[in-house]
């Protein structure tokens, strides 16, 4: 994209964390952000913030595990802004626990927004996207779309079709000027290890050290470079890199760390026989 500056940009999760700091980033770059979340206070304090950078924006609550209200707040968006030049599909929610222990119930809620809700969205305006002569999808898809570990199956399961959706849509779309890319951030400071949903024997979400985290602040830079020139995927933080490049040259080597955390909590968890 040769540049940013007056263009209209829609992002999803835009109340906090890395949303937030996208659509900043993005008003700081002089583009018109229309913002979505389900939290309207959080939402709120992003629209002044980035109205006081002298953009346009306008914030909308929106609960993106309901299709339904996908279509009519997008219909409203339309009829406010018929031309639309960006797409940031950020919004995401986890869930940690044991995969046989997830209700179908739980499953539905995590696809719908993180993997259904990036689609209908992005099927709504490919017409009017594929119109503009620079227009470009950011699918945020975090480095658990590349490797899973254990205990988050259903959010690897939806990071994993979302860089899928994203290179479909590169392949198909990218000889015509449509640019398209995904993002994939390593652990970042945000609440989404503390909002995270588990099951009940789960007390508290492990979270990683914060030395091994990227900044929102990070994110959104690259997010800015990936839009510009449209880049296919672009790695934030060092444990991304790390691991990419350890499942692309040695597989092997997850595959151990992980067999080898599971034989260690065996171990641990084994009661102690004692002598008769």
């Amino acid at each position: 994209m040769k540049s940013i500056r007056h263009k209209k940009a829609l992002v999803t999760g835009a109340a906090s964390g890395i949303g937030r700091s996208i659509a900043l980033a993005l008003a700081g770059e002089g583009a018109d952000v229309y913002l979505l979340d389900v939290d309207e206070i959080g939402l709120a304090t992003v629209v002044a913030a980035a109205r006081a950078l002298g953009v346009n924006a306008i914030g909308a609550k929106c609960d993106l595990s309901q299709p339904a209200e996908i279509s009519r707040v997008l219909a409203e968006m339309l009829r406010e802004w018929p031309q639309i030049d960006i797409l940031v599909n950020n919004a995401g929610v986890a869930y940690y626990g044991p995969t046989h222990s997830m209700t179908a119930a739980q499953w539905d809620w995590l696809m719908n927004i993180n993997l259904l809700a990036p689609i209908q969205i992005t099927r709504t305006l490919l017409p009017i996207l594929r119109e503009q002569p620079d227009a470009h999808i950011l699918n945020v898809c975090s480095i658990s779309g590349l490797v899973a570990g254990g205990r988050f199956a259903a959010y690897h399961t939806s990071k994993f079709g979302l860089i899928g959706f994203t290179e479909a849509l590169r392949a198909e779309y990218g000889r015509r000027g449509l640019g398209v890319s995904a993002l994939c951030p390593g652990p970042v400071l945000t609440n989404l290890y503390k909002s995270c949903a588990s099951t009940k024997n789960e007390k508290t979400v492990p979270e990683p050290p914060r030395w091994l985290c990227c900044s929102v602040d990070a994110v959104s830079r690259a997010a800015i470079r990936s839009i510009r020139r449209n880049k296919r995927l672009t790695l934030v933080g060092p444990l991304a890199h790390l691991l990419a490049w350890s499942k692309w040259l040695a597989p092997w080597f997850l595959d151990f760390l992980n067999h080898f955390s599971r034989k260690r909590r065996k171990s641990v968890a084994a009661p102690v026989r004692r002598a008769a």
